[in-house]
């Protein structure tokens, strides 16, 4: 047997003992925490990417550690702020809009008894039902009407009934705490006050450790190497805060000859 045949072997005797335990929904399926575990992740993507930037284009236009300290932290908070609003607003339009949807569906049922029958007729009949077993499965379905709710709501809507306890403004807190703690890394050595010959390197050396984490910990949600989610991230932070650099050099050569 191949080693590639032994580690499918592997998984799948774990995934049978998952079902086994009764644990395969929580492990191998996306959860509430999931969802948090989503928001920290990227809202840390997001943060360190936009601060590291932020200190390279200063870095780059050869300013003081005093104005790599104040843009850096109005970024760090304006753009975390605004990050995690954005996430709050996004969750609880899309909240709004299932809810909206579902006393709809409801109304219907309640209201279009029949007409809403046959459409979960409509749709077992495309899931292949005939006959008597298709009649049984809308007796089943429509004799509860929660039930018979969430079957149109995934049926005839493509929505998933929302069950968890998920609440927009954690989201956003999350997502804003992410932001924050891995922002403020790039601001680490000016905020210890280190020499200026020094702060920049040590901030790309502190940068690219965090970018390489952070990329790694998307394989948590992606599932894909995290060798290369770590590599991907970290190439894509330091070419946003190369362009930064050379944006900020361009600019105070410049405003220098003006």
């Amino acid at each position: 047997m191949s080693e590639i045949d032994q580690k499918l072997a592997r998984q799948v005797a774990e995934v049978k003992q998952m079902h086994r335990d009764g644990t395969a929904n929580e492990k191998l399926h996306r959860t509430s925490a999931g969802g948090y575990l989503r928001d920290a992740v990227y809202g840390a993507n997001d943060g360190i990417i936009t601060t590291f930037a932020v200190v390279a284009g200063v870095a780059g236009a050869d300013l003081s550690a005093a104005v790599v300290l104040i843009l850096g932290f109005a970024n760090l908070l304006a753009d975390g702020f605004s990050m995690a609003m954005s996430n709050y607003l996004g969750e609880k339009s899309n909240r709004d809009y299932v809810a909206a949807e579902r006393a709809r569906e409801a109304w219907e049922v309640d209201h279009l008894p029949d007409e809403e029958r046959q459409e979960v007729r409509d749709i077992y009949t495309r899931k292949g039902f005939q006959g008597e077993a298709l009649e049984q499965a809308v007796r089943v379905v429509t004799a509860n009407k929660e039930l018979w709710v969430d079957e149109m709501m995934v049926g005839e809507l493509g929505m998933m009934p929302d069950s968890s306890d998920k609440h927009p403004w954690k989201n956003a807190g999350v997502t804003f705490v992410g932001f924050v703690i891995a922002g403020v890394v790039p601001l680490l050595p000016y905020l210890a006050g280190a020499s200026s010959a020094v702060t920049f390197p040590f901030a790309v050396a502190a940068t690219a450790a965090v970018l390489f984490l952070v990329g790694s910990m998307r394989t948590l949600l992606t599932h894909r190497s995290w060798l290369k989610s770590g590599i991907e991230m970290l190439v894509v932070g330091m070419v946003a805060a190369g362009v930064a650099y050379v944006v900020g050099d361009l600019l105070s050569r410049i405003v220098g000859a003006i």
